[in-house]
């Protein structure tokens, strides 16, 4: 972790009728005061012709593309968002809040499954500090880490973002992936002295999943450029790990648990390929092998849909097997719903219906866990 292989020194791409390259720009260790200044570095483009040329211009325009988009896809941290300068709300925005509710959920199911949570003042506590772990601190860490690391491609897909438009200063973006990551191993360590563990099992979780999350972005592993392995990792950290951070806070963390998330992360990476639909200009620029640039668009969303429902189908039938008919009859009703939306936008069009169709279909997928979560309560 402590050295980081230097990213190419020049990219060159035809995008949208221009040609952009990006000079001189270094990535080197993982969060640390020594980044030289975003502003200072060197983001050029050359001006899109049939031959090179040597006249230079800035990346970034002065005026982006989205100074009249919305606020509150602003603060989300989703597209469309306005152009921001309170420091606070670009803070916020890096973060993407929109992220955040999986994880919480994660935290529920997990609290249900385990059997042990009651509708007490002390329990509820428990869960609220477990949930801010879990989605602002430690979803915001991986979300301003990851567009840190993936601010060349910020600059060819989403040029407006906060760090390709210098919204915010490097310093400030490193000290906001340092203070989230110790704010989250913090709180983990926290709940495992209020939860009585001799062993700090909340502690050591965050902390690996800080650790997934730092390889998925950061080169030199940089599990994202790899469509298959980035996307489990992706799924797993979503739906696996909150999930075992509930249920160890409440009760025990079984084998059988821990098969049936991971297992269910495989729609998660399913879900993590929605997300790739909308970047595939840029991952093909950058070398990134998503599964919409291996496979084409046509072919990645017929696999995106197999991984969501052929993984609930599945839980439907362990479920079955565990003499859980009326959970399992649950989850197969709230799979339908999911594939009503998946034609009529996912499989209709990928890249203009992604928001769409997560907005609809994943509240049902969501739903599914906590079925799930409570067909195997422990008590």
């Amino acid at each position: 972790m402590d050295s980081m292989l230097p990213l190419p020194t020049l990219h060159r791409l035809r995008f949208r009728h221009y040609c952009f390259s990006t000079t001189r720009l270094l990535i080197s260790q993982p969060p640390s005061l020594s980044f030289r200044s975003f502003s200072s570095s060197a983001r050029n483009t050359v001006c899109a012709s049939e031959k090179d040329s040597d006249q230079v211009k800035p990346l970034i325009p002065d005026r982006l593309p989205l100074q009249q988009g919305s606020e509150l896809h602003q603060l989300l941290g989703i597209r469309g968002a306005s152009k921001e300068n309170n420091i606070w709300k670009i803070r916020l925005q890096l973060t993407k809040p929109v992220t955040w509710p999986p994880l919480i959920w994660g935290v529920v199911c997990g609290a249900a499954a385990s059997g042990n949570f009651h509708w007490t003042v002390e329990d509820v506590a428990k869960s609220v500090v477990c949930i801010f772990m879990s989605g602002p601190f430690l979803t915001g860490y991986t979300q301003t880490i990851n567009d840190w690391y993936d601010r060349e491609i910020d600059a060819i897909n989403e040029p407006y973002r906060p760090i390709p438009s210098r919204s915010i200063s490097e310093v400030e973006v490193i000290t906001q992936i340092w203070v989230l990551l110790l704010g989250g191993l913090g709180l983990g360590a926290l709940l495992d002295l209020w939860a009585g563990h001799t062993t700090p099992i909340i502690f050591y979780l965050a902390l690996g999943g800080s650790f997934i999350s730092y390889i998925y972005s950061a080169p030199p592993l940089k599990l994202k450029r790899n469509g298959w392995i980035g996307n489990y990792a992706l799924g797993a950290s979503y739906i696996s790990l909150p999930w075992w951070a509930g249920q160890a806070l409440f009760g025990t963390l079984t084998t059988d648990i821990i098969v049936l998330t991971l297992l269910y992360s495989i729609a998660g990476l399913g879900i993590a390929i929605v997300n790739d639909f909308k970047s595939v200009e840029g991952d093909k620029a950058l070398g990134l092998q998503s599964l919409p640039v291996i496979f084409g668009i046509d072919s990645a969303k017929w696999i995106c849909v197999s991984f969501i429902d052929i993984t609930q189908i599945s839980v439907v039938g362990y479920l079955l097997g565990a003499s859980k008919p009326h959970h399992a009859l649950a989850l197969l009703v709230l799979l339908i719903p999911q594939v009503i939306f998946q034609l009529k936008y996912l499989l209709n069009d990928p890249v203009k219906y992604d928001v769409m169709y997560q907005a609809c279909a994943q509240p049902f997928m969501v739903l599914g866990l906590l079925v799930t979560a409570l067909a195997t309560n422990q008590h």
